[in-house]
Order: C-alpha cells, then structure tokens, then sequence
C-alpha cells in the first residue's frame, strides 16, 4: 500500500549514481566485416570514450585506455573513427590528431601541432586504397572563430597527408563514388548553419587522386542538404529539404533532382556533428529512414514511409546502418534505455549491448502532447508526470512541474526514457520536456517561427505550457521551475529574468550575453544569432534587451548555476558576471564550477555532485526535505 507523503518527498531507487552510469552510451555506429563497431561513452572513466565490438556473448574494446575516440571538430566532433583497408584509424581526445592501430601498438599518422590542439581532424572515411579521408580543421588566429578548414587525405601508412579541397568554410568530408572517378561531400558558408542552407559538391577525381574542379548539383542558400550517399557511379542519395521538409532525394550528375518519397516528415535533422546518417539504404529500391527520431522503410516503389519497431522512439543519428538484412543502429523507447540493436526486416529487436535491469515501477510514461499559445500556435510537449508505486500525494496537493528545455535551440525532446528525468519523476516532481517554436521534428516552417525571435517565441511557448499544466490541475503553479543547458540555459535565464511564471531555475552552461558570446563563441555558431536574433550591427539592440545579464536586476527567484571551466562553446566567463551581480542582493543561488568539464558534463562525480545539487535546490526552494542528498549551500 502506498504512503500517504507530498510530492518531491518519494524516496527512490534511482540514485544520481545510476544516472550517471547510463550518461554515456553509444555512438558512432557501423558494421566492420559484417561486426558491429561503435564508440561509447563512459563517465566511469572520466568520460572517455572507447572504441567497441560486438563479438558472440558480449562486447570488447578495439582500443584500450587511455585512447579516446573523440574530436574537437566543429567543437561539438565529427564521426572518430573508421576502418580503411582494415586498419583502424580514429582521432584522440589528449592531441587531435589521427592515430592507426597497427600491428606493433598504435601509431601517429598526422604530425604534433606547434601549438596543443591547434590542429583537429574529424568526420573520418575510407577514402581511396590507403588512404582515410577526413576534415582537418587548423587555428589561424588568436579567437576562436579564427580558424580554416580543408579536406585532407591521410595515409595509413605513415606517409602524410595532403589537401583535398576546400570549397566552404565548413565541410562534411568526401565520399567517393563506386567506380573512383567522383567523389561528394556538401559545404556552407557564414552566415548560414547547416539546417539553413548548403551546397552538395561533386569533383572528378584523377588517377593520381587530385579532384578537380567541383559543380554543384543540388543544395543552396534556402536548401538544406544533412547527408549524401552515392548510389550509383552517376547517381546520389541526399536528404534534403527543398519543400520543406527534409526527404529523400535522388540527384543525378547531371543536376537531375527527384523526391522518393514526398512526405511531411523530417527524415533528416540538424547537421550538429558531421558524420551524421538518418538513412541507409537496403537494397531494391528501399531505405531504412529516421522519421523524426523513429524508425522506418521508405519503399520508391509506392512513395511509403512505414513504421518499424514502434517501441524504439529515438534513434540516434549517429549509428544507423546495415548488416545483412538487419537495420542496426542506437536507440531507445518510453521503457528502455538507448542501446545497440539491430532489427529484422519484421521488426523483432535484438539487444547488442544489455539493457540494465531498471525498477520499471518507478520509470514514468512520457506522454506526447500538444498545448496551443495564446496567438493560436501549437507547441509539442513530452510530459513525464510523478510516478512511485510507494508512495500517493495528498488529497488536493498539485506537483512541482520542471519545465526541460532542450538546447541547440535547434534540437528536439523525443518520448524516450531518460533516467535524469525519472530521478525527478520518481521523487514526485513532474516534468515537462518542451519542443518550442524553432524545435527540429516538424519541418521548416516551424523551425523558422525562431527566426530573429530567441528569447520571445521560445520564451512564451515555454510560458504557454507551464500555464497550461497548472490550469489543468496536473502542476502546482506556486513551485514551476525552468532548467536548461546550452541554448536551453539561455531560454531558462532569459524567462527568470523577463517573466513572473517561475519560481526557481536551474542554468546550465548557458549564453547570457549575446553580443559577448557571439565575440567570444567557437567558428561554428559565430554567425548563429544572425538567424536567431538578427545580424550585427543592424540589430545591436535587440542582443542588449534579451541578454539576461541585461536584465539580471529582474531575477527575482533563486536560480543555480552548473558550469564546465573547459567550455570553449559557452565559456565560463559570462555565468561567472552574472552570479557576481547576484552577490547581496537578497536573492538564494549557488555556483557549481567544474574542473576538467566541457560543453556538457561526461564524468561521473560530475553528473551526481550536479544532479544531487539541483535536487537539493529545489527542496529548499518548494519547502520539501530531500532525504539522501548532501545539502546545497546558498548564496545570497
């Protein structure tokens, strides 16, 4: 029988420590020799990230400690790791540079830079015999947006590199055609981001391995290309986005451009890391598509696009591919874990790597949602409600609602269990994942409601639904908290300091000074906010008024800060002004800063000292104990 005790009181099975545990996980995802390869994260060991098979009964590592298989390219990384004529090839997390494992250990293949990481490789493929194929990525100046990108061909050997091309600013690397004589890759310019506009580039490549001259056969300023494959030596596969909507399209040399598959689906999604597949073909003229995290066939025959394996919910775009006649990628469901599967042509999963063995009573039921704003548009949500089979709230007692703001702010929350959350949910606070206007999922058009508009649209939306689900009885309106990391830690500051809906937030590594962060930020998003807010200096202003360090004399509610001290995406220095203008005001915060920490936080003490903290926080500020957690001192 169930205690009778208030929400966020629960105790619970779910430790931070298990969350931590399962904060890693798969990625970069392929099949080797008919095995099945991948990268995976482990915060164990301070969030390495190793290289792994599938072999008969379990999995090993292809490449012990300390290797680790991670890139700075782009600053978010680019694919690690590839096989070229069955030598191992990957970048190194410590130096950024390219090592292969031969058979007398692991040896170097790019040269030290003069100055530490100076020089990044990612994206790494199979290129001609010999040879891996990769972006390299080399500093020019003293910001970290002074940097210059080309396509590069690295011997496995030994022998060096050279240059490729260097069509763009920034490049996916080439793919060469079935026959050696093209090869393909696609590439964007400032101001544009990936998801706004690129360029599919095709170059004849010669004997000798130079590319010529490329032609641009599809792609543009207003078209958006996230991943080629080529078909045939005249013919390629590209998800693309012409009428808006990312389908599957085949482009020929001749700048021929036919839809497989018209749908109002995103099959493709945001370019964040190159590399990237949400497509792989089968054979027969039928593809294996992620419809918006899920999975499906795409048959050219009728134009379907047809669910498979329901229960997976989200799949990852960075491990999808083919093994036989199987689908095998990383994924996840409501229920289970994200892990390596691999699915038959019917359906039926098999688990590659073990799903732990979780207390499913105590997991919530995301429920998918859709709520309206106040001018009539709608606004998708994934709601995880309270759920602990020991204990029941009160008669009349309404739950603290989290409002879960994703990052990117081009990015989206799939219905999938995620044990941050359930460590919430199953203490009796309930959890409202928003996909805001901007959101990626459903289409262009919805994406583009964020245009000039961060910091109003996804702002109010989030508004929107907090109001919603406390005018439906299933939110207690007097403790609504807002938390957000990355673009969602802008979003959580921005709504504590221009709205009285919240009454606490958690920030995340977030932007809090636009202007600043545009001056400061990595090569990648410098030119982000043209978009977002609008282009300097024509829109100065509108950078001044929605920065929340602007507005910090509007904070009002105890806020708690998180910060890597190696974030070179979001650095430390704008969380740091903004909690020093905090200081003896009245108002409760703390600070957590992290050593050895990014962009996101990968290592396990991390994860707990921060998950315990922000549960600790919110006990405080909704006047709940939260038994089994050290208390968060306060500032004021």
């Amino acid at each position: 029988m169930s205690r009778i005790s208030p929400y966020g009181t629960w105790s619970s099975p779910i430790t931070a420590a298990e969350v931590a545990a399962a904060g890693g996980g798969p990625q970069w995802l392929d099949v080797v020799g008919g095995e099945v390869w991948w990268a995976e994260a482990r915060p164990g060991e301070q969030g390495r990230v190793a290289l792994v098979r599938a072999v008969p009964g379990g999995t090993e590592d292809v490449l012990p400690a300390p290797w680790n298989v991670r890139n700075r390219l782009h600053e978010y990384g680019g694919r690690p790791w590839a096989v070229a004529g069955g030598i191992v090839v990957f970048t190194h997390w410590a130096d950024q540079r390219v090592y292969a494992q031969s058979e007398t250990g692991v040896v170097p293949l790019t040269p030290a830079p003069a100055e530490p990481q100076s020089v990044r490789y990612g994206d790494l493929r199979a290129g001609r015999p010999g040879e891996v194929w990769a972006v390299r990525e080399r500093g020019t100046g003293p910001r970290p947006a002074d940097v210059e990108r080309e396509l590069v061909a690295i011997a496995v050997d030994g022998g060096g590199e050279r240059v490729l091309a260097a069509s763009h600013r920034f490049l996916t690397v080439p793919k060469l055609s079935p026959d050696g004589r093209h090869a393909a890759w696609f590439g964007w310019d400032h101001p544009l981001m990936p998801w706004d506009g690129t360029e599919l580039c095709v170059a004849p490549v010669g004997e000798d391995g130079a590319f010529g001259p490329h032609r641009v056969p599809a792609g543009g300023a207003d078209v958006s290309v996230c991943q080629v494959e080529w078909e045939t030596p005249e013919t390629l596969l590209a998800l693309m986005d012409p009428d808006g909507w990312w389908n599957l399209h085949r482009v020929g040399l001749d700048g021929s451009v036919k839809n497989l598959a018209p749908v109002e689906q995103e099959l493709g999604g945001p370019l964040w890391k190159t590399g990237s597949r949400w497509f792989a073909p089968l054979g027969g003229g039928r593809h294996a598509v992620l419809s918006a995290g899920r999975l499906a066939v795409l048959d050219e025959a009728d134009g379907s696009v047809t669910p498979l394996a329901g229960e997976l919910t989200a799949w990852s775009s960075t491990g999808l591919a083919v093994s036989g006649e199987d689908i095998v990628g990383v994924a996840g469901g409501p229920a289970r874990e994200a892990a390596v599967v691999r699915v038959s042509p019917g359906g039926a999963v098999t688990d590659l790597t073990p799903q732990p063995e979780l207390p499913s009573a105590y997991l919530p039921v995301p429920q998918e949602r859709v709520f309206t704003t106040a001018d009539g548009e709608t606004v998708p949500v994934v709601l995880y409600p309270p759920r602990n089979p020991d204990f029941a709230a009160p008669d009349g007692e309404r739950p603290p609602l989290l409002v879960d703001v994703h990052g990117g702010p081009t990015g989206q929350h799939f219905a999938e269990l995620n044990l941050e959350i359930a460590y919430f949910t199953s203490r009796g606070i309930g959890v409202a994942a928003v996909n805001y206007g901007g959101s990626t999922g459903f289409g262009r058009a919805y994406r583009e409601r964020l245009r000039e508009q961060w910091g109003v649209v996804d702002v109010a939306d989030c508004v929107a639904v907090a109001e919603a689900l406390v005018a439906a009885g299933l939110a207690d309106g007097d403790r609504l908290a807002i938390k957000g990391g990355s673009a969602g830690g802008f979003t959580a500051a921005a709504s504590l300091t221009t709205t009285k809906t919240y009454r606490a937030g958690t920030v995340m590594y977030p932007v809090l000074d636009l202007a600043g962060w545009v001056a400061d930020t990595h090569d990648f998003e410098s030119r982000y906010l043209d978009g977002l807010v609008g282009p300097l200096p024509s829109a100065k202003q509108r950078y001044v008024e929605r920065s929340p360090l602007t507005n910090v004399g509007e904070l009002a509610v105890p806020v708690l800060f998180q910060q890597g001290l190696e974030d070179r995406i979001c650095p430390p220095e704008q969380a740091d002004r903004l909690v020093a203008r905090l200081a003896g005001r009245g108002i409760p915060y703390a600070y957590q800063r992290f050593d050895g920490e990014q962009h996101g936080f990968r290592q396990a003490a991390t994860i707990v000292a921060a998950l315990e903290a922000e549960l600790s926080f919110y006990g405080q500020v909704f006047g709940f104990e939260t038994p089994g957690v050290a208390r968060l001192e306060l500032s004021r």
